[in-house]
């Protein structure tokens, strides 16, 4: 079954979406690594290469349904914070906007009857279920707001 034209739009929207965030946390990455964290520098590397790798499923996905997946411009992204606790207080904000998208796409796979699309979503929605409640499960260590505690946060981060 042939993925419709307007499922296929949808998913190309979401795939620049996905590009879009997976470039955002490359440059908090580089600001980290700029401002000497090495472990909330390699914690969101760890993000963009996953927002990247959503995009290539999802245009995988289009593909495999035989649509057609076509690669737009992507916005700039920021490149300075105040400070790292700024940086995850943006990022929750970012991940809840990621949210609203994927909850969007599964409404066109509603509407379009398509179970193929709704199946292949859900896994998004799960997974915008562990990565809010990651980045709030950080948020809360900063809550503690000593230099000991956001070099805890940071070793922790570091380990992967």
């Amino acid at each position: 079954m042939n993925i419709s034209k307007k499922m296929q739009d949808a998913f190309n929207k979401q795939i620049a979406a996905e590009f879009w965030s997976s470039n955002l946390y490359l440059s908090m990455a580089f600001w980290f690594r700029k401002e000497g964290w090495k472990g909330f520098a390699g914690w969101m590397f760890r993000q963009s290469a996953e927002e990247k790798e959503h995009a290539l499923d999802m245009a995988e996905y289009v593909l495999n349904r035989g649509g057609e997946v076509k690669v737009t411009a992507i916005d700039a992204v920021q490149t300075e914070w105040a400070d790292a606790k700024t940086i995850f207080e943006e990022t929750l904000k970012h991940e809840q906007l990621v949210t609203e998208y994927i909850n969007a796409l599964a409404d066109v796979a509603d509407e379009e009857k398509d179970r193929a699309s709704q199946n292949f979503i859900g896994k998004y929605i799960d997974e915008q279920v562990e990565e809010e409640k990651s980045v709030k499960d950080i948020l809360d260590l900063f809550k503690q707001q000593d230099e000991h505690a956001i070099a805890h946060i940071e070793r922790q981060l570091a380990q992967g």
